[in-house]
């Protein structure tokens, strides 16, 4: 969702923001990947040749006109040619990203797609990905061959032994396509370690869509103080989920109780690395802020809050490691160590499509008891006593994600025995 402020930033600082935050999450190097803003008047605003992306200024930006006049203090990118070529077959597109981040780079030389399905979400950001056959970095044939298959209608191409171009009617989404495009890669690698890995069918992806009803609106009482500091306290906590990497700028929900009739959500399509308070939406007796788009989640939170009075805090994430559990079959053993266990106690499975079909469900799964839950193709559910409690819960929840997955290249993973679990129980019941 784009904001007013969105269309007042300059091509230059859009640019240079954008790569400091690729930059900075470890998707590009020193040297690699460009961006590029095509404005109104045809000209391209594009990122520098041979310029150190971790400590980019705005003024190393560079401008190319439709004349080829070029305006800076540095020569444009030597892959200006792609950007050209996908700009010229594909008029809506605004915005290109191009970069080699780890995961997407490892299926460029496997040759193999990331199959976006692996999630309803990653498929409705991304849609089919492309593949671009190798060609000479910077050269003609090069753009030649992104931009036959960006002219197909693909807005997001792999290319043989380089790594990904994204493209978008503006910079933010092309780069929300770009990070989610190399999540769902990265989920894929680690799925792959633990077994054999489920996509969704085309009835799957519908089903949110077909499913969840629209919200009715109201307009909401005066804000509380509490409602107020609860504003604040998520946006940190959903800021703080993001640098962490247990969402990214597409995915990833999370709610807090202001008490019986009202809790505030993250919002639909608003990225989570900029969330401010006033995006956060009210539900106030089952009904929606006026004017806002809450989370498609949000019928599932109600439930759990209904059902359950102890609940104060609820999260949806999607980090990579507990991501991947949910597209195979195997169980997250949480009997590993102390930490994890107390935390997470056995984690519950729950079915696609439960969550839009029947959040009742979903709220008879997971507990204050049992506060834990993979989402098949969907990623993981945690319920806490509070805001942090939450997500102090998620962070374990992915720790101990990874960690079995890393055991598992190391060796057979051996959980701890019933006696050590009831001796823990006991120990820390009070």
């Amino acid at each position: 969702m784009m904001r007013r402020d969105d269309f007042l930033v300059h091509p230059r600082d859009e640019l240079m923001q954008t790569m400091e935050r690729i930059y900075r999450y470890r998707m590009t190097t020193t040297s690699g990947g460009n961006l590029s803003i095509r404005d109104d008047e045809g000209d391209i605003w594009i990122t520098p040749a041979r310029i150190d992306k971790g400590r980019l200024q705005r003024d190393d930006i560079v401008c190319v006109s439709p004349d080829d006049y070029v305006s800076g203090r540095h020569g444009p990118s030597s892959e200006l040619p792609f950007h050209r070529a996908i700009y010229e077959v594909r008029p809506d597109l605004k915005a290109v990203v191009h970069a080699h981040p780890v995961a997407l780079v490892a299926c460029s030389i496997a040759r193999t797609i990331p199959d976006t399905r692996l999630f309803h979400r990653a498929w409705m950001v991304c849609g089919e990905v492309g593949f671009a056959d190798y060609a000479l970095p910077g050269s003609g044939q090069l753009g030649k061959n992104i931009a036959a298959v960006f002219e197909k209608g693909a807005n997001c191409v792999l290319l043989e032994n380089h790594g990904v171009v994204v493209a978008g009617e503006s910079l933010r989404e092309a780069f929300a396509r770009f990070e989610t495009l190399e999540f769902t890669a990265k989920t894929l690698v680690k799925a792959k370690i633990l077994g054999n890995v489920r996509t969704l069918s085309d009835e799957d992806i519908r089903l949110p869509l077909e499913l969840i009803p629209e919200p009715t609106s109201c307009t909401p009482p005066a804000p509380s103080t509490l409602e107020k500091e609860l504003r604040q306290t998520l946006c940190e906590f959903v800021r703080r989920g993001y640098r962490q990497r247990l969402m990214i700028s597409t995915e990833g929900t999370f709610s807090a109780r202001i008490d019986e009739r009202s809790f505030l959500i993250t919002p639909a399509n608003v990225d989570r690395n900029l969330i401010t308070p006033s995006d956060l939406v009210l539900i106030h007796d089952g009904q929606t802020e006026d004017g806002k788009s809450p989370s498609r989640a949000t019928p599932v939170h109600q439930a759990i809050y209904e059902r359950h009075a102890g609940v104060q805090a609820i999260t949806n994430a999607y980090s990579v490691n507990a991501s991947a559990f949910s597209v195979t079959s195997l169980p997250v053993e949480s009997r590993t160590i102390p930490e994890s266990y107390l935390f997470l106690r056995d984690v519950q499975h729950i079915p696609y499509g439960v969550q839009f079909r029947d959040p009742q469900q979903v709220a008879a799964t997971v507990s204050p008891a049992q506060p834990s839950a993979i989402l098949e193709n969907d990623g993981v559910l945690v319920v806490g006593t509070s805001v942090l409690d939450a997500f102090d819960r998620l962070e374990v929840f992915e720790s101990t994600a990874e960690a079995i997955i890393n055991a598992r290249v190391l060796g057979d993973v051996a959980p701890m025995s019933d006696e050590v679990i009831d001796e823990l129980v006991q120990a820390f019941s009070g």
